[in-house]
């Protein structure tokens, strides 16, 4: 695990001037092309769940894991790959992560049971952990502070964008090949850039502290727990005994790791900076993007397929233009940050992204493609505005020999924030959806009841071989998905409004300072 390159390929934290400019790009494009491809992992087979499961016979609760299994692990080992590429190399970490992700990406290609394809998603998202803080932390070790802030936001809009390459990708690769092909896709991307990173000089902190295993097993364990419970609740309810264990569980485990960390030597990572203003508010900033993305993927690519009648393909398509702002704000960071200070830019952000939100409100049964595109790309203006910002408060904050491990932060926030969005917006949807119908369905027979309220996928294709009666259930259908839609969007921009508040309140401003209010309150 250790890099063994001689100097200047290995670059200490004070060692940036090493590179030249053009070598300083070069690492961007590669480590922008690696998050963009872990990322984009964890979106691309939602297009394919159910060829998998026509293919192996797979439950609804093993296609579940076939994308929730690749998260879990990647979120719980996110810290203490972080702190390994720290202390024994940035780019070893990546390298061994990207090795782990190819071998378990071609694994689905031999091995085609749905117990085998989950084990293997799961493999792939532990090499995903060791991927993520090392692109982030190669950057922000090679580039000097003046600098740093466009690197990051290019690296933040990549990632944020992410996800419409995984649709992208996915939709083409199915067009025209079967589900396998995503597999190879992920397999020969995997070993293209491990032959990319071996063009890129590695880094790490000489003096670094050693490993803190307690810490990392406690923290690991913390958000597998929570992380499990919250991915469990749609399905079995937030009020299920075991969700409520497991997501008790992760939060006492969280205080534990915390109480530790504070009489360590050599922490993990040290907790108070979340008492820095900075650091909290790019903590917040990064899991309510990454909550209100993910919850607002998870009800509206429905809406786009079921009620549009969209392809995967046209969906992926449709979604394209999320991507724009984001690339946009994404370079000019450096431009507008210093000049809005964090408060604004990411207060303002957040807003926007909530009126976006509350616009999707505006959708009907009958909407066009334009009514559709307008609300999200006043969404994606929102998210661009504050994604780069968020991420360069939580790196600022934390000392140079601590950029793997505030990047696994960074990335932790992401993954949790996600795992929440979908589950809060697929929990309330569900709820929704089963209310607004089952009263309207007395009408049709007993059989059609209950498969039609508990999936509108399903209702639909009952009601294609229905007769009669299937124009009457389709509309039905359609007339309570949108109204639970609306539900989860509103609980969703709910939210964010109340992060902004909270970012209103507390963050810094341009000069560094939170309001006056919250600095007498910390004084006493």
């Amino acid at each position: 695990m250790v890099d063994t390159l001689a100097q200047p390929e290995h670059l200490s934290g004070s060692s940036v001037a090493a590179l030249s400019k053009g070598r300083r790009i070069w690492l961007l494009v590669v480590a922008c092309m690696g998050v963009a491809l872990v990322i984009s992992s964890m979106i691309a087979l939602n297009t394919a769940l159910s060829d998998i499961a026509v293919a192996t016979s797979a439950t609804q609760t093993q296609l579940t894991w076939v994308v929730d299994g690749y998260t879990l692990v990647l979120a719980c080992l996110l810290l203490p790959a972080g702190a390994i590429g720290d202390r024994y190399g940035r780019r070893g970490a990546l390298l061994i992560g990207l090795v782990i992700f190819s071998l378990a990406s071609v694994a689905p290609l031999m091995f085609d049971s749905p117990t085998q394809i989950i084990v293997a998603r799961a493999v792939a998202g532990a090499g995903a952990a060791f991927v993520m803080p090392a692109t982030l932390s190669l950057l922000t070790a090679a580039y000097p502070k003046s600098e740093r802030n466009k690197a990051v936001g290019i690296w933040a809009a990549v990632a944020g964008s992410a996800t419409v390459i995984g649709f992208l990708g996915s939709g083409l690769l199915l067009h025209y090949w079967s589900w396998q092909s995503i597999f190879w896709a992920f397999a020969i991307a995997g070993a293209a850039m491990i032959a990319l990173t071996c063009t890129v000089p590695s880094s790490r902190e000489s003096d670094a502290a050693p490993l803190d295993w307690w810490g990392a097993g406690l923290i690991g364990a913390a958000v597998a727990v929570f992380v499990f419970g919250v991915i469990e609740a749609p399905a079995r309810g937030w009020t299920d005994p075991g969700v409520l264990t497991c997501i008790s569980a992760g939060l006492v485990l969280a205080v534990v790791f915390a109480f530790v960390e504070l009489r360590r030597r050599f922490p993990l990572l040290d907790v108070r900076l979340f008492g820095r203003p900075d650091f909290a508010t790019g903590a917040v900033g990064v899991t309510l993007l990454f909550f209100a993305n993910f919850g607002f993927f998870f009800v509206v690519i429905q809406y786009i397929q079921l009620v549009m009648g969209y392809t995967p393909l046209r969906t992926a398509f449709a979604i394209a233009p999320l991507a724009v702002p984001l690339l946009v704000f994404g370079v000019l960071t450096p431009w507008y940050l210093p000049r809005m200070g964090l408060r604004l830019t990411v207060f303002s952000g957040l807003l926007i992204l909530s009126a976006g939100l509350l616009c999707m409100q505006l959708l009907e049964v009958g909407s066009t493609y334009w009514d559709l595109t307008w609300p999200l790309l006043v969404m994606s203006t929102g998210i661009g505005l504050c994604t780069a910002p968020t991420t360069s408060a939580i790196m600022g904050a934390v000392p140079d020999e601590k950029q793997g491990v505030a990047s696994a932060v960074n990335d932790a926030t992401r993954e949790i924030g996600a795992a929440l969005g979908i589950a809060v917006a697929g929990s309330i949807f569900a709820a929704q959806y089963a209310d607004a119908l089952t009263s309207r369905l007395s009408a049709f027979p007993p059989e059609v009841r209950g498969p039609a309220a508990d999936s509108p996928a399903e209702a639909l294709a009952i009601a294609e071989e229905l007769g009669p009666q299937g124009a009457q259930l389709a509309d039905l259908t359609a007339s309570a998905f949108l109204q639970a839609m609306d539900s989860s969007l509103f609980a969703i921009a709910a939210v964010v409004a109340v992060a902004a508040v909270f970012v209103a309140i507390w963050a810094p401003g341009r000069n560094g300072r939170q309001l006056r209010v919250v600095r007498r309150l910390s004084r006493r």
